[in-house]
């Protein structure tokens, strides 16, 4: 393939993403105008009329913030690639470093500017996400002092773990020849396992205080859930969502003996015994169906297909010259390599996305199942409506906008696949 090739086909899938972006969003936002004066017949009687319009707003606004975010994103996309901003970047640091420090310091201090770039371009938009959107609309409760200590944290926290891999793969990708990509997909696949075992207990602490239940009566309920399906864990915890959010959910987190059961104090305050009891029992049918393991599995076999198209990628001279980049072919141009990958594989994957989409939401009504043959299908239907008007999420979306995004079905197709 020629360079000029590969330019013009990534600008024309980004063009055709971009298009189709504006298209779904558009007639999302018609569709929940159009229906926004009206609650949906079966959610008259549970959801009020200004519930009904709040979600409509609250849905709006992320749209079109989201159109926002993608001119940005597409236009910094164009500036890092075809308009040569990687390649102006990487010959900076490569005169600089490569020389004094040797290739694996060039190399890695190329990967950390371009995140750092990254990440103090998003601070903006971040901020304008949780103190105009979250906020106007009820849901954000941090200040920003607490805000800009998340991002700290997640910087800092995010070096800590991105270095050590990074530097890895780069090492291996210099040193372990033609094959290197799969010793790189097996340390890529070991990390994401430690991660998964030690996120519960040692990451999210940072972030947030994790309480035992102490509720006996929930509790026992909950215990006995887990044990009439075979699940167990290594204990139940109570978040203080509440500091940061007004948005409620559950979750189970970690890994083998790690498991654990998270619920936001959020959730708590709002559903009743039973109703939450619905929610775990959704919560187990993803483990009982093995959906978890399935994504997990998934997820290892995509990024196996990825690891070995990189490794062709990166010894072709098309694939850096077609996205904006002139390589120095007698210098390692690992983490060039890795850049571009990142950068021009999710406009491709976004089409995509609706298979991957389709599959979640055929998991979701498994999981409904499992949960109304193992509680109450009444508890799980309110349940779902008070986190639907809690969260202030549309109950009247566009049809097509579904099929291409929505990892849920919509709250009408759960209730009429339980019968209710």
């Amino acid at each position: 393939m020629q360079s000029s090739t590969l330019s013009l086909v990534f600008a024309a899938f980004l063009v055709a993403s971009v298009i189709t972006k504006l298209w779904l969003a558009n007639r999302q936002v018609r569709h929940v105008v159009k229906h926004r004066g009206q609650v949906p017949a079966g959610f008259d009687m549970a959801v009020g009329l200004y519930n009904h319009q709040r979600a409509a707003d609250y849905t709006i606004d992320k749209l079109r913030f989201d159109l926002v975010s993608t001119a940005i994103g597409t236009a910094l996309l164009v500036g890092w690639t075809l308009l040569g901003g990687l390649d102006a970047l990487n010959i900076a640091l490569r005169d600089a470093l490569a020389t004094s420090h040797g290739p694996l310091a060039y190399q890695l201090a190329l990967l950390l500017s371009f995140g750092l770039i990254s990440s103090l371009v998003d601070l903006p938009l971040a901020a304008w996400s949780t103190f105009r959107i979250e906020q106007r609309h009820g849901f954000n409760r941090m200040t920003f002092r607490m805000w800009m200590g998340d991002q700290l944290k997640e910087g800092l926290l995010g070096l800590a773990l991105g270095a050590p891999i990074a530097a890895l793969i780069l090492w291996l990708m210099g040193a372990a020849g033609p094959q290197w990509w799969l010793w790189a997909w097996g340390a890529w696949v070991g990390f994401s396992l430690l991660l998964m075992i030690v996120f519960p207990i040692f990451i999210a602490p940072l972030f947030n205080k994790f309480s035992p239940l102490e509720d006996d009566t929930l509790k026992g309920k909950v215990e006995s859930l887990m044990a009439r399906c075979g699940f167990a864990a290594k204990g139940l915890f109570v978040m203080d969502g509440s500091r940061r959010s007004a948005h409620a959910n559950a979750y189970f987190t970690g890994l083998g003996s790690s498991k654990r059961v998270v619920f936001y104090d959020t959730l708590l305050s709002r559903l009743n015994h039973g109703e939450i009891e619905a929610v775990l029992a959704h919560e187990l049918g993803h483990f009982k169906h093995k959906h978890v393991f399935k994504r997990m599995i998934g997820m290892f076999a995509m990024s196996l297909l990825g690891f070995a198209l990189l490794g062709w990628l990166s010894r072709q001279v098309f694939f850096y010259q077609g996205l904006g980049v002139t390589p120095n072919m007698a210098a390692p141009n690992d983490a060039l390599a890795l850049l571009l990958f990142m950068l021009a594989v999710p406009v491709v994957m976004f089409f995509v996305a609706p298979v991957f989409a389709h599959f979640s939401r055929r998991d979701e009504f498994q999981a409904d199942a499992y949960a109304c043959a193992h509680a109450q299908a009444s508890d799980l239907r309110q349940a779902l409506i008070k986190l639907y008007k809690d969260n202030s999420s549309t109950l009247t979306p566009d049809p097509l906008y579904v099929r291409f995004y929505y990892s849920h079905p919509p709250a009408s197709e759960r209730m009429a696949a339980m019968g209710l």
